[in-house]
């Protein structure tokens, strides 16, 4: 039996495209090999630019209780700071409860959703053959979100693969009385930089990115954390006070910031499968969940109008680069000037001194709102 839609991967942007298509008449067939509610290595931050597309798919997001942030701490390694107030503002949710609010819309809305690892996706003759750990199945179109780096990419050949992924992402939640609900921080410390802010169940999310090479020499997570980040003084101030609620932290290795296509064998890509998102962009999870609107969007019009598939494609591909590549290459400079101590020092000076640069460059990495 032909699919009309198939979705790998059950994250944020493949569950939201699977609301919207199914939502549209789509027949969706979604493929997730983990089950849910589960938590995952995320800043746990989500930009308040996704309401209104939200409350379009009549997502009960409200039910959630996320925290409402406001205001951001910046510090740099030596731990001078500057607070000021967000222009937007995120809400503070685990993906522990919003993939799992996302899983169950999808089901209420008539997506099949089958637990299954996915091997192989292959286009052929107008059509797809995708083969998992159980089946094989075939689509008339399919729908990649599966992730930062999955075997899936190796065998697309996606060249990404092929080069150094020199990134390790790191997460825990942790107990904490005094955290503001309102507070998101953002703390550098010598090899990367860390984000703290309180989820819907009171429990502080501290997720932080270093380098593969300042990582290594610790390898451990709680040696490193009081070798390297207890050097900042908000960090050290927090983890002398905070009690973890894992009994491990969550951690991801190899990962990587190279381009990646947004196409891919007539896949369309999204979230962390179109562009590995960058944890300063501003808000990945909206990313994400922006990149669904925008497939399921472009596939919609490809039905009702007719157009190639081809067209389709590039239309995507276009849009894509539009909505995302300012953001992109603004974090990716960020992330230069960070990772550079006495940049980053020097940097905050001149902040300090000129207090509306730093609106301006926090604009530059956050969408407007998905209407």
């Amino acid at each position: 039996m032909t699919n009309r839609i198939i979705i790998a991967g059950g994250g944020l942007a493949g569950l939201t495209a699977a609301i919207h298509l199914a939502q549209k008449g789509q027949k969706i067939t979604l493929f997730e090999k983990d089950v849910f509610p589960r938590h995952k290595v995320c800043g746990e931050y989500l930009s308040r630019e996704v309401v209104p597309y939200f409350n379009a798919l009549q997502i009960p997001w409200r039910e959630l209780k996320a925290k409402k942030i406001d205001k951001l701490c910046y510090s740099t390694p030596s731990g001078k700071a500057i607070d000021l107030t967000l222009p937007m503002g995120a809400l503070g949710v685990s993906r522990y409860a919003l993939d799992n609010l996302l899983f169950e819309t999808a089901k209420a809305n008539g997506v099949e959703i089958l637990r299954e690892k996915l091997l192989e996706m292959t286009f052929l003759e107008g059509e797809f053959k995708v083969v998992s750990t159980e089946a094989e199945y075939k689509a008339d179109y399919v729908l990649g979100s599966f992730g930062k780096r999955s075997l899936l990419d190796k065998n697309l050949d996606r060249n990404f693969f092929k080069e150094s992924a020199p990134w390790v992402a790191v997460k825990n939640h942790y107990r904490l009385k005094d955290f503001p609900d309102d507070l998101v921080g953002l703390h550098n410390f010598k090899g990367g930089y860390c984000g703290l802010s309180k989820t819907e169940n009171n429990h502080i999310n501290m997720c932080y990115l270093a380098t593969y090479k300042s990582f290594r020499t610790f390898k451990d997570p709680e040696k490193f954390n009081k070798k390297v980040l207890r050097k900042n003084p908000f960090l050290d101030s927090f983890l002398a006070e905070a009690s973890p609620v894992f009994e491990k932290p969550l951690t991801i290795a190899q990962v990587s910031f190279s381009k990646k296509e947004a196409v891919k064998d007539h896949m369309l890509m999204l979230g962390d499968a179109a562009g590995l998102i960058h944890p300063l962009c501003g808000n990945g999870m909206a990313i994400a969940i922006h990149s669904a609107k925008i497939a399921s969007e472009e596939i919609l019009d490809h039905f009702v109008n007719g157009t190639k598939r081809a067209e389709m494609e590039t239309a995507y591909k276009q849009r894509w680069e539009k909505m995302f590549r300012r953001r992109f290459k603004t974090a990716s400079l960020l992330q230069k000037l960070l990772l550079k101590e006495k940049l980053a020092e020097v940097s905050q000076a001149i902040i300090s001194k000129v207090p509306f640069v730093l609106p301006g460059i926090i604009k530059q990495t956050h969408g407007k709102p998905i209407v």
